[in-house]
C-alpha cells in the first residue's frame, strides 16, 4: 500500500505540473481527492491491514492527502490570479475618458406652464376639478346651453366648433367653460376650483392661433363675491407669474357667461408696447377672459344668485408662455423641434 500512495502522488504531482487551468486542476482534485477518489479508495482498505500497519499506511495516507491539498490550492491561486489578472486587462476601463452623453427628456414647457399656474391658484386657495368633471368630449348642453350661449351665436357654427360623428350634439369642447357647470352640479357652494384641459376650435392656424391648444378655467362661488374679489385674485396671479414689473390692463368686454365681463391685457414682451405682428401693433396681448358668473348660469345648476355669487375666468396656456418666454410663434409649442425644447 505505501508503494500504491507514492505512485499516486507521483502521478498527481506529474499531472498537476502539466496543468494548464483552473478546471485541470479541480478536475485533478477530484481524481485523487474527492469521495470516490484514488486517495479514499486506498483509506478504505485499512481495515484489513494489521494494526501497526495502519498507523503506517494511514499516517502516509494522512501526509500526502495534506501535500496534495496544499499543492493544489498553490496551483488553484497561481491560475485564479493569471486568469483575473487577464480578465482585468480586457475589460480594463480608462476612467479618463470622456463619458458618452445620453440625452434625457425634459417637461414639455406647456406642461411645466399649466403646473406652474395650477401651483399658484392652489396657493391662493383653488382646487384642481377631477378628469371627470373636465371632459374633453361634450354635448352642446354643456358646452353651450348651460353657459348661457344662444342657439343662434356664431360660436356654435361648424365653422368655430368641431362637431364629432358620435351624435348631432356632440362636440369637441371649445372651451374649458363647461368644467365650471359639472362642478356647480355637483357641488354645493362655497366653490372655488381650476380646471386645467384642451380645447378645440376650429380656425385658421397662423402664429397666434392654432385650432388645439390649452385653456385653464377658474371659478369662484360664494356669499358676497364682487368684481374686487376677481380683480384681486387676478392681479395677484399675474404679479406671482409675471412679476411685479409686467404692466396690465383690465378692459370691458363680453361673454354670454358672465356679466359685467372683462379682458385681460399684459403688454408684449416682444415690442415692449410699441407694436408688432405678435399683438397686432397694440402694445398688448390678452392673456383671459373674466366676469362675474351670470346670475342664468347659477340658476341652471340649482344655486340662488339672490344668495351666491361668483367670478369665473379662462387663460390660454400657450399666451401665457409665450408672454414669459418671449416666444413669437404658437406653432413652436406643437413641431417637436428639439432647437426648441430644449431650451426649457
Amino acid at each position: 500500500m505505501k508503494e500504491q500512495l507514492e505512485k499516486i502522488y507521483e502521478s498527481a504531482v506529474a499531472e498537476l505540473q502539466n496543468a494548464a487551468s483552473i478546471n485541470d486542476v479541480a478536475q485533478i482534485r477530484d481524481t485523487y481527492l474527492s469521495r470516490k477518489g484514488q486517495l479514499n479508495e486506498i483509506k478504505k482498505g485499512l481495515k484489513d491491514l494489521s494494526d501497526e500497519d495502519k498507523k503506517v499506511v494511514g499516517s502516509l495516507a494522512n501526509q500526502i492527502s495534506q501535500k496534495l491539498e496544499e499543492a493544489l490550492r498553490e496551483k488553484h491561486e497561481l491560475f485564479y490570479k493569471k486568469e483575473l489578472d487577464e480578465k482585468l486587462a480586457k475589460e480594463r476601463i480608462d476612467v479618463t475618458l470622456t463619458g458618452k452623453y445620453v440625452p434625457h427628456g425634459r417637461i414639455h414647457p406647456i406642461t411645466s406652464t399649466i403646473n406652474e399656474i395650477t401651483t399658484i391658484f392652489q396657493t391662493l386657495g383653488f382646487s384642481v376639478v377631477p378628469s371627470e368633471l373636465s371632459p374633453e368630449v361634450e354635448t352642446e348642453y354643456y358646452n353651450f346651453d348651460m353657459l348661457n350661449v344662444p342657439k343662434d351665436h356664431p360660436a356654435r357654427d361648424v365653422q368655430d366648433t368641431f362637431y364629432t360623428s358620435l351624435a348631432k350634439n356632440v362636440v369637441l369642447r371649445s372651451q374649458t367653460s363647461g368644467a365650471q357647470i359639472h362642478a356647480m352640479e355637483c357641488q354645493n357652494p362655497p366653490i372655488r376650483v381650476i380646471a386645467p384641459g384642451r380645447v378645440y376650435r376650429n380656425e385658421n392656424i397662423n402664429a397666434r392661433k392654432n385650432n388645439f391648444f390649452h385653456q385653464i378655467e377658474g371659478l369662484y362661488v360664494d356669499k358676497d363675491i364682487t368684481f374686487g374679489d376677481l380683480k384681486g385674485v387676478l392681479n395677484e396671479f399675474i404679479r406671482i407669474y409675471f412679476g411685479e414689473s409686467r404692466p396690465t390692463r383690465f378692459r370691458n368686454s363680453f361673454f354670454p357667461f358672465t356679466e359685467p365681463s372683462a379682458e385681460i391685457d399684459v403688454q408684449c414682451i416682444m415690442c415692449q408696447g410699441k407694436g408688432c405682428r405678435i399683438c397686432s401693433g397694440t402694445g398688448w396681448l390678452e392673456i383671459l377672459g373674466a366676469g362675474m358668473v351670470d346670475p342664468n348660469v347659477l340658476r341652471g345648476v340649482g344655486i340662488d344668485p339672490d344668495v351666491y355669487s361668483g367670478f369665473a375666468f379662462g387663460m390660454g396656456v400657450e399666451r401665457l408662455a409665450m408672454l414669459k418666454y418671449a416666444i413669437d410663434d404658437i406653432r413652436l409649442f406643437f413641431n417637436n423641434d428639439e432647437r426648441f425644447l430644449k431650451q426649457f
